[in-house]
């Protein structure tokens, strides 16, 4: 089976967040699909924890090689698309994204960013909830 995950659900695993023992358990046998742009979405989340000095260098480091780890596809979104759903929905382009690839695959999308879980439900798209 198919899911669409985004960045908030990769940087909790990675990150050792406490959402990350039941994310794994969700998405176990699952295949993994994300938007080509979440390998930038990573490196900019973690820049920003850097930044922010949420995070040290080797710890960035060890999230960056768990990131290697994950089995994921990166899927290419049309642009177009993507513009029509950020203008629709009112949401910047790096959710419309990850939005028009659960469309394009027809499957649901597990994320821990409640506006982005917002926008994919008034658009059809069906959101795993089950995270607490």
């Amino acid at each position: 089976m198919n899911i669409v995950i985004d960045t908030s659900v990769v940087i909790a695993v990675i990150t050792n967040e406490k959402h990350k023992p039941q994310l794994v358990r969700m998405t176990e046998g699952m295949d993994l699909i994300a938007p080509s742009s979440l390998h930038w979405e990573i490196g900019n989340a973690l820049s920003a924890m850097l930044k922010r000095q949420r995070l040290t260098l080797e710890q960035a480091k060890m999230a960056v090689s768990a990131y290697k780890q994950i089995p994921l596809r990166l899927s290419d979104v049309e642009l177009d698309m993507t513009i029509d759903l950020a203008e629709k929905l009112d949401i910047y382009a790096y959710d419309a994204y990850v939005i028009a690839c659960a469309l394009k695959h027809r499957c649901s999308l597990l994320t821990l960013d409640n506006s982005l879980a917002e926008a994919a439900r008034k658009i059809g798209v069906r959101v795993r909830e089950e995270v607490s």
